[in-house]
């Protein structure tokens, strides 16, 4: 039951793909059902508009005449007759980016160039991208405007200390990145309004607690304009003192509000702006101000009266996204200074609010300027662009092409990281627009990198109608005595007024007398149940595929219900008209399907089908039954067929051979497959087709079998026996023993003729040595000198006994 659910959820699954897919492939231009050319050419970037007065064919709707440029083609459209306008690119200001190296002339920030182009204009049709390259390159020396914004909570007492000499020294260490720094002060608490401060009046004279002397509470107080004189900076913020209030976060957000759209008074140039922003506690946000009472909005203007923000009590704090917006719009970068306890939440911050950062803050002063510094070089070594509100119908896409040939699409198309000064980087941009907006007219967009005050100013135009809507006639006597604007070849009605001409009233266009008109041969069927009967005429349906349409006084010709062949409409060869087709040259048949050429039936020698058949359609049918092939040639029960395949399927079926090298090469004309014994090869009463059996010997005196034929569909079919018949090798062992067994016997029987020879040789000796014994003749006298050896004596005792 599992598989038969798992099944079902796969079919449902393709068959949803395959309707996308459908869907997905549907003409748009057709889809559009555009009844003029301006509709037509907002349809798609592929659609155009035939403005041909005879274009359209008897039955064919005025939306017909909105097609895929190919199609309109197709269907006989000159191509001097088709609208198809594209949009256009100009730059108007393209200045180069600055190569400046520091120490050279100063430059005034607003001759300092880092993106390119400036301004340029896009003129746009609907689903037609514009694209264009923006270049960015940091200048090295740019100046840079740092604002130091500190919470005078009682809790930032020490935090206060160190600032106090912070001035010179910053401005000692910023000299090494640019020559043109300034620096300024600002301070913040809280609302002056409970519960957030206490309103007594004594803690509103000096909020803290004991013998500790402090300022009355503030919400924001600017304290220095931007100067480049750090002494200045030292002596100011050693005159300012500790406050306090009630709870922990503080109204910090008020603050940046204030620095951001304060401008004027804060004395920020167009150059880089940096806001350090100091504190040890959280910070309150939109709808914290209904707990004092306060309900309106954060209007995000600027309220300072003598340098202090005089709309606390008035105005909620700024909600982030506020916040986020004032601070792009000004271009300035955020650095948050807090200590290591409120660490994670300014992190969540800083992910809301581009081209920010975020240090730790601590008891040194040296800490503090090389936390700036760090956040500087972290902020200015990305590139983050972002673009203003887009008109309705609008949108754009980034490509990013960074260092080290880093190359991002999406919302990272937007962005380049680890940017040097000098770098210079590139963004593709393209712009598209889907239809024209309800009003017409020119729209500006902007686009600038997150934290720089440049910008490119882009203007766009919409091509929203033809160039033959220009010299259309309004009131046209060719639209039935003026009841249309006669424009782009066709009729533009006027309202109330339907029809090709516009002859018709829209109160009239269903009446018993023109539905007469639109039945063939006074049948039942209006429009042969293929069109609608528009004023007397039948205007045929559309199809879902463009290529295939109804046509005819009546809607009773199509040009898709003809003759198919190789499930092609006329073959491939030729064009439907009202069910039947008109070939093509050279071809011929019901369905286009025999061809008149006969080069196809020629062979290698010149013949007609090797002589041995005839050419039917472009096609051989031999009239010898033991050759085959498109032209008769191929033989594959002749002599020699074996012998000429012996190689190739060598190599095929066993890597070997005199071709194993050049096999896939040379052995690719044929289809080959392999069976396990002899008796699973086809043989010639089996198969429909002439078998060859082949045997062959390879150079290891090995037999390999195969068959050789070809089969109906003309393919050289390959059968043969996966395994070598190789002759049997000899028994090792009974040789080697036998060998073993000989040498032993041999030697024996060796022994055996020496030991016998040996014996006769020895009888021989003897018997001649017996017979020179009997033969001799012996002196018996006694030698004179001869000693007998032996001494006889003789014992006196011995009685004989």
């Amino acid at each position: 039951f599992q598989m038969e659910l798992k099944l079902i959820f796969m079919s449902t699954l393709l068959a949803v793909c395959c309707y996308c897919d459908a869907q997905s492939e549907v003409n748009e231009c057709i889809v559009a059902n555009a009844r003029h050319c301006g509709e037509c050419i907002q349809a798609g970037a592929k659609c155009g508009w035939c403005k041909d007065p005879d274009f359209l064919k008897q039955g064919e709707t005025v939306t017909t005449r909105c097609d895929e440029l190919q199609s309109l083609l197709k269907r006989g459209c000159d191509e001097a007759m088709i609208e198809d306008p594209h949009g256009e690119q100009v730059v108007h200001r393209n200045k180069t980016v600055t190569n400046r190296r520091k120490g050279a002339e100063k430059l005034n920030p607003e001759d300092i160039t880092q993106i390119q182009p400036q301004k340029l204009s896009l003129t746009l049709r609907s689903g037609e991208p514009q694209s264009f390259d923006l270049k960015f390159k940091r200048a090295e020396d740019y100046p840079i405007d740092l604002y130091y914004l500190m919470d005078l909570s009682y809790s930032m007492k020490d935090d206060l200390e160190n600032v106090k000499n912070l001035g010179t020294s910053l401005m000692l260490e910023m000299s090494k990145i640019t020559s043109d720094f300034k620096i300024g002060f600002g301070s913040f608490v809280e609302k002056t309004v409970m519960p957030y401060i206490s309103t007594t009046p004594a803690k509103l004279l000096n909020p803290c607690t004991g013998d500790q002397n402090c300022t009355s509470p503030f919400s924001y107080k600017h304290v220095l304009n931007l100067t480049s004189d750090g002494n200045q900076f030292n002596t100011l913020v050693g005159q300012q003192h500790i406050s306090g209030n009630l709870d922990s976060p503080e109204g910090g957000f008020d603050a940046i509000m204030q620095v951001a759209v304060c401008g004027h008074h804060i004395g920020w140039r167009n150059v880089t702006r940096l806001l350090v922003f100091s504190t040890d506690a959280g910070f309150h946000f939109a709808g914290d101000g209904k707990l004092g009472g306060i309900v309106l909005p954060n209007d995000g203007k600027c309220h300072l009266e003598n340098n202090v923000y005089t709309m606390s009590h008035y105005y909620d704090y700024p909600s982030i996204a506020h916040l986020v917006q004032k601070l792009s719009d000004n271009n300035i970068q955020t650095i948050f200074a807090v200590t290591e306890e409120f660490q994670p939440v300014y992190q969540e911050l800083k992910n809301l609010i581009p081209k920010s950062a975020v240090g730790t803050l601590s008891a040194n002063s040296s800490n503090v300027i090389n936390l700036i510094i760090d956040a500087y070089n972290s902020l200015s070594s990305e590139v983050i662009l972002e673009n203003s509100k887009l008109p309705e119908g609008v949108t754009i896409a980034y490509t990013s092409r960074c260092k080290n040939g880093l190359v991002s699409e999406g919302e990272n198309g937007r962005k380049c990281s680890n940017i040097s000064i000098g770098d210079e980087v590139m963004f593709t941009i393209s712009v598209t627009s889907k239809g024209c907006p309800k009003q017409v007219k020119p729209e500006t967009i902007k686009i600038k990198p997150l934290g720089f005050t440049e910008e490119v100013e882009i203007t766009l135009n919409f091509i929203c109608e033809c160039e033959c809507h220009k010299d259309g006639v309004e009131n046209s006597d060719l639209c039935h005595f003026g009841n249309g604007t006669y424009e782009c070849g066709a009729c533009k009605c006027n309202d109330g007024r339907v029809g090709r001409q516009c002859e018709c009233s829209s109160n009239d266009v269903a009446t018993e007398d023109m539905d007469r008109t639109c039945r063939k041969d006074n049948g039942t069927d209006i429009c042969s149940n293929n069109g609608d009967c528009v004023c007397g005429t039948c205007e045929c349906k559309k199809r879902d595929n463009p290529d295939e349409r109804y046509s005819g006084q009546y809607c009773e010709c199509d040009n898709f219900n003809c003759d198919r062949s190789g499930n092609k409409l006329c073959g491939g060869h030729g064009r439907c008209e009202c069910r039947v087709c008109v070939c093509d040259p050279m071809w011929t048949g019901s369905a286009c399907d025999c061809s008149l050429d006969n080069s196809t039936c020629m062979a290698s020698n010149k013949q007609l089908c090797n002589g041995r058949g005839t050419c039917d359609c472009g096609v051989c049918k031999c009239t010898d039954p033991k050759f085959q092939g498109p032209t008769c040639e191929t033989c594959p029960t002749c002599p020699g067929v074996c012998a000429q395949h012996k190689d190739c399927v060598q190599c095929r079926a066993f890597g070997t051979g005199e071709k194993k090298e050049t096999c896939e090469r040379d052995c690719s004309d044929f289809i080959m497959i392999k069976v396990k014994t002899r008796d699973k090869l086809p043989q010639p009463n089996d198969a429909s087709y002439p078998v060859m059996h082949c045997k062959e010997r390879d150079a290891n005196d090995c037999w390999f079998y195969y068959t050789y034929a070809v089969n109906n569909n003309t393919e050289k079919e390959v059968h043969v026996v996966d395994a070598l018949d190789c002759p049997a090798g000899p028994d090792i062992t009974p040789i080697a023993v036998g060998v073993v067994a000989g040498i032993v016997l041999i030697g024996l029987a060796l022994l055996l003729i020496w030991k016998l020879l040996m014996i006769i040789h020895d009888r021989r000796e003897f018997a001649k040595f017996e017979k020179e014994k009997m033969n001799a003749k012996w002196d018996t006298g006694e030698n004179p000198i001869y000693k007998s050896a032996v001494t006889t004596v003789v014992n006196p005792k011995y009685e004989g006994k």
